[in-house]
């Protein structure tokens, strides 16, 4: 035999013996364990289409409008996208802005601001977004995916959760179903859904890369809640607000941040999940604000050198409480500096978006499971929920018909013939704190505490501070105008303390 047959045959063993060597493996042949294979998923995608289809209709775009010169970023098209101010802090960041209804003031000064997206939750016209798409808004357009356009009114806005609600006048919409954001999985398919650069209807996949992440995004200069729902799905300027859906079509998300250096999707996206967004939206719709529940600890995240100090060993993440308020529901339910939270509600609280994100759950008033770990042995207890005055009160607005007059916009001809930009009449004046001052039907008012009033909500907005601020002074201080004398006039309203 010659050598390039013995050549042949050698191949053909080492071939042989190398097909034969998992099974020599898993037999216990070879020294070396045998591992498990894992187990292979399907080549073939998923199909999109069902829960493409049974979104989009569901989904809007919002156009906000401000009277120039404006706050805002050239974007595309001129415009500017409150999604990059939100990262960017674009100029005018830090102005007052003030939130009010459709078609007040001058139409001629408006010009279009920023573009985002919402997503319709009733059928009589109530639609979820986030607070930066519409914060500071004087006019807000929303479009149906049908074309029809409405002029839409802000019922309500959270800043610390990045939500609001709005609502325009209309029947028989496209309602999508809530989902239950508690319920995915990391790696499952999800779909964004939202209006990036004014491309109405757009539809990107991903999957869900993390829960509960906390990126420690800039609103203002502060922020108190963040859990948000991770995911690999392009989103860019104009979906904030839009529609995050499971493969059932039904909503787990509201899309709100993307990171990025350069404003533009570049691999992660950030969504508020809705056992967040739908209890905010219940309570704006039915309250006006926020039901704020507060466990009452100040706390930090337990690592493995704070363990290691205070000698736990039961545990190796949760939040251990740094200090009880007096007073509180915590410390009335007996817990302790020391103990580490490990769960509210029978769910984990290993960080503290976690925590925020249960503890968001719930109303003053409500009660809940505490499970934690005091000397290394689990406990549970059951607290009751504070609001921020230490009581189970829910909060309440104030209410602008408390002054005791009707408001309307100045007309353009007055505000030329004026020489003035801006200002809002009194319509009419009955028994009230205007009236107790000397203010009289026909006044026009310009500024309120040093606030530029352009619409009836601005005045809304300025009142319900001073009424609510926990100072001993509640003044509107106004400046404002007789039409018929264009002569200022000055006055100090005190209004009673209304919590």
């Amino acid at each position: 035999m010659n050598i390039k047959k013995l050549s042949v045959i050698a191949l053909m063993l080492a071939a042989v013996a190398a097909s034969w060597y998992p099974v020599l493996a898993a037999s216990g042949s070879s020294e070396e364990p045998a591992t498990a294979p894992l187990a292979m998923a399907p080549t073939s995608m998923p199909d999109f289409t069902a829960a493409a289809e049974s979104t989009i209709n569901s989904v809007v775009s919002i156009k906000s409008f401000v009277t120039t010169p404006s706050y805002g970023y050239g974007g595309f098209g001129g415009m500017s996208d409150p999604f990059f101010d939100f990262f960017f802090g674009n100029g005018g960041g830090n102005a007052p802005r003030q939130q009010i209804p459709p078609n007040s003031g001058s139409e001629d000064n408006l010009r279009e601001s920023g573009l985002g997206s919402g997503v319709i939750i009733s059928a009589d016209g109530y639609i979820i977004t986030n607070n930066h798409v519409v914060d500071g808004a004087e006019k807000l357009e929303v479009t149906l995916n049908d074309t029809r356009v409405f002029a839409a009114t802000v019922i309500g806005t959270d800043p610390n959760t990045d939500l609001a609600l709005i609502k325009i006048d209309a029947a028989d919409l496209p309602v999508l179903p809530w989902g239950d954001s508690d319920n995915l999985k990391i790696g499952e398919w999800v779909l964004a859904v939202g209006n990036p650069f004014g491309l109405t209807s757009t539809v990107t996949a991903g999957i869900v890369s993390a829960k509960a992440r906390s990126i420690s995004s800039p609103r203002n200069g502060k922020i108190a809640l963040e859990s948000f729902i991770q995911t690999d799905a392009a989103v860019n300027p104009g979906n904030s607000g839009g529609a995050l859906v499971n493969l059932r079509g039904q909503l787990v998300g509201i899309n709100s941040a993307i990171y990025s250096q350069t404003g533009s999707y570049s691999g992660y996206s950030f969504a508020i999940p809705t056992s967040i967004v739908k209890k905010i939206a219940t309570d704006l719709k039915e309250y006006g604000t926020v039901q704020r529940a507060l466990l009452g600890i100040l706390y930090s995240e337990l690592n493995a050198k704070i363990a290691q100090e205070q000698g736990i060993t039961a545990v190796t993440e949760g939040l251990i409480v740094g200090e009880v308020t007096p007073g509180s529901g915590a410390e009335k339910a007996g817990l302790k500096t020391g103990d580490v939270i490990i769960a509210i509600n029978d769910n984990p609280t290993h960080n503290s978006s976690q925590l925020q994100e249960q503890v968001a759950r719930f109303r003053p008033g409500d009660q809940t499971n505490v499970t934690f770990i005091r000397d290394n042995k689990k406990q549970t207890v059951k607290v009751t929920f504070y609001n921020s005055d230490g009581n189970t009160a829910m909060a309440t607005t104030s209410k602008i018909s408390d002054l005791g007059c009707t408001f309307k916009p100045v007309a353009p001809a007055t505000l030329s013939k004026l020489g003035i930009k801006n200002g809002v009449q009194i319509e009419e004046i009955n028994a009230g704190p205007f009236k107790s001052q000397g203010l009289r039907a026909g006044f026009i008012i310009l500024e309120i505490n040093n606030q530029r009033i352009s619409t009836v909500a601005d005045i809304e907005k300025v009142y319900k501070t001073v009424a609510s601020s926990k100072s001993d002074d509640h003044v509107m201080f106004i400046t404002g105008l007789y039409p018929d004398t264009n002569r200022r006039a000055y006055y100090a309203v005190e209004l009673d303390q209304q919590k």
